[in-house]
């Protein structure tokens, strides 16, 4: 988490597409349509897919803001590793004559 520190230096030298990727974010984390403790299960869920340690921790924290419950967040660790599986057996498609 301490180079989350370095957002500030990365902003810094790239202002535009900093501000661009905050807006991004925070519109598309935003309450609307799906509520926001869902929309941050969902950013969980992709988090673990992507193994992205940093995502997982901040998503997390507003997972929980937003009253996600420890069941939600175990229940949102499994969908993962579905999909996550998932995509590997549908890949093993390629492998087949």
């Amino acid at each position: 988490m301490n180079s989350l520190k370095k957002l500030g230096a990365l902003g810094k030298n790239a202002e535009a597409g900093m501000k661009a990727f905050q807006a991004l974010d925070e519109a598309a984390l935003a309450d609307g349509a799906i509520p926001k403790k869902y929309k941050e299960l969902i950013a969980l869920a992709v988090a673990l897919t992507t193994q992205c340690p940093y995502c997982l921790e901040i998503h997390k924290k507003h997972a929980i803001e937003a009253g996600a419950t420890p069941e939600e967040l175990a229940e949102t660790t499994f969908v993962a590793a579905a999909l996550r599986a998932g995509a590997a057996v549908v890949h093993g498609t390629h492998l087949m004559e």
